[in-house]
């Protein structure tokens, strides 16, 4: 049986853009996507600390040591520069695998690790 569990989180980020006028996705810098074991591309729910809202998109590689926390496109309309947030990844595998699978959890602190 294959079961989806956490596979990384970036725990309580500030957000420090919203850009409206982009395609739509999460920009991360790249330090933080290393040290959460996360890529561009990636599928990643976004939990919102101020206001509930929770909602799915994809990440961007921001420039690394920038401390980049971008919402573009309709995620930008979720959350608001100033913001906390968590970035969550899934992955799907094996039940016995999951077992012992031990995810990338990261606490940065001012969005720097």
């Amino acid at each position: 049986m294959m079961i989806e569990v956490l596979k990384s989180k970036i725990h309580c980020v500030k957000v420090t853009e919203a850009n409206l006028n982009y395609i739509g996705s999460i920009t991360i810098d790249e330090d933080l996507l290393d040290a959460a074991n996360m890529i561009a591309g990636e599928k990643v729910e976004v939990v919102n600390n101020n206001n509930g809202e929770r909602f799915e998109t994809y990440i961007i590689k921001g420039e690394r040591g920038s401390g980049c926390i971008c919402l573009n496109g309709a995620a930008a309309r979720k959350c608001i520069v100033g913001d906390t947030i968590i970035i969550i990844s899934y992955g799907i595998m094996d039940f016995e695998e999951a077992k012992v699978f031990t995810p990338s959890v990261i606490f940065p602190k001012d969005n720097k690790i």
